[in-house]
């Protein structure tokens, strides 16, 4: 009895040390893909996991952006972080004040001795996560830009051109009003669309300081002549229905999916949304040029998210992220997530890939983001923004739009307020990382 009571303790502690050895090592991936994207980051996990043996990725959705980072950051004073969170760009300066949270990217490749080299990834890209040494701080993975959204149906219908400027685009939507469309245009992400990525385009500084990069002390200086022009401009478009607001986000995207309206400016990353929604032809062009202001565009600046790596965990667990790392960024899985949602690929590989697979020769217009992006050496202007508490300075910006969209602020006003008050955020924010 004795030596079978022995040899059931020998085999069990056997089959233990067994499981034990070969138990994968888990991690956590938060994120906020929503809807059809969710499905797609769930992909990325199991074919990842499929591919080994060693790591087990585990993504989990934790609502939108802000309720995503807002979590990760009450996880990690409690100490339940997980390995890896998805931030949206607006956050980079959180995130880098976040002293001994956070895990640089490039370090993390480093330790882990996995293959890196920033030269394979698009520079306007990776400039945004980039700290002024140059250290890549956090790994691109769903990055986008605005591009002008058009319904070619209703153009032709109403006898309008493909807009590129900004006065053809007024002549384009009272031309689709006119034709008996409900709207001519809208726009989501009011604040990156028409404040941010306006003055990128136009190579007009938002901030003092480099927009934030050259320091936190920056000031706003977006309540200029141009910018308060351009969106008095628009405001008067309300009139006649030439332009109508649908709300902050993704939230207009239904006035244009379902054929209310004929423009609609928002992120390349809804070329998914359309090709399920939208029951015509629908094409994408580049931003309008305000030709009072530059004869030539400049750079558009991304949008969207990057993963950012936490501290707290242990070294193999930090291998295995950056083994994911290194899966996240191949051609194959870049040019896939690419083609499916219309994010820009982050590798000059992955847009290569693209190219040799058709996919722009089978769907015109879907590298129109990648051009714009890369369409001149971005200046301290069109780099990008890092400017602290920015989450909330874009709920400012996108309260002061909404009262002069609704006639209660003329633009000069709004962007005067939004600046006083986005200043106030700024200081308190330089206050907090002293």
């Amino acid at each position: 009895m004795k030596k079978y009571i022995l040899g059931s303790l020998v085999a069990g502690s056997l089959i233990a040390l067994g499981a034990s050895a070969s138990a994968q090592v888990k991690v956590e991936w938060w994120h906020a893909m929503g809807g059809a994207n969710n499905d797609r980051v769930n992909k990325i996990a199991t074919d990842f996991n499929a591919s080994q043996s060693a790591y087990e990725i585990v993504p989990t959705n934790k609502g939108n952006y802000t309720e995503t980072m807002t979590a990760a950051i009450a996880a990690f004073r409690a100490g339940e972080q997980p390995h890896i969170v998805q931030v949206f760009e607006v956050g980079t300066a959180t995130m880098m004040a976040a002293k001994g949270a956070i895990v640089p990217v490039e370090k993390l490749m480093k330790d882990a001795g996995e293959p890196f080299d920033k030269s394979d990834y698009l520079p306007a890209v990776i400039s945004y996560y980039q700290t002024p040494e140059g250290e890549l701080l956090s790994m691109p993975f769903n990055s986008s830009t605005p591009v002008l959204w058009y319904n070619a149906d209703a153009l032709e219908a109403a006898g309008a051109a493909e807009p590129k400027t900004w006065d053809e685009v007024k002549v384009a939507a009272k031309k689709l009003v006119d034709n008996g469309m409900a709207c001519g245009l809208s726009f989501g992400w009011q604040s990156w669309v028409m404040v941010e990525n306006f003055s990128a385009w136009h190579n007009l500084e938002m901030g003092t300081k480099e927009n934030g990069f050259a320091g936190f002390d920056t000031e706003f200086t977006f309540n200029n002549d141009a910018v308060k022009t351009r969106l008095a401009d628009v405001a008067t478009m309300s009139a006649d229905k030439s332009f109508v607001y649908g709300g902050r986000r993704g939230d207009s995207l239904p006035l244009f999916t379902n054929g209310e309206c004929g423009m609609w400016m928002n992120s390349s990353a809804y070329y998914g949304s359309m090709k399920a929604q939208a029951k015509f032809n629908f094409a994408q062009t580049m931003l309008p040029l305000d030709t009072s202001l530059a004869s030539a565009p400049q750079n558009s600046i991304i949008g969207g998210a990057t993963l950012w790596v936490l501290g707290g965990h242990e070294s193999d667990e930090y291998k295995g992220v950056a083994k994911f790392m290194t899966y996240l960024s191949s051609p194959e899985v870049q040019a896939w997530w690419h083609q499916e949602t219309g994010y820009v690929p982050i590798t000059t590989a992955a847009y290569e890939l693209s190219k040799k697979q058709g996919f722009y020769d089978s769907n015109p217009g879907t590298d129109t983001a990648i051009k714009q992006l890369s369409l001149n050496t971005p200046t301290p202007n069109s780099r990008g923004l890092r400017f602290g508490n920015f989450v909330q300075i874009r709920d400012v910006i996108n309260e002061e739009l909404e009262a002069l969209w609704a006639g209660d602020k003329s633009a000069s006003d709004a962007m005067d307020a939004a600046v006083e008050r986005g200043n106030t955020l700024l200081r308190k924010f330089e206050r907090s990382v002293k």
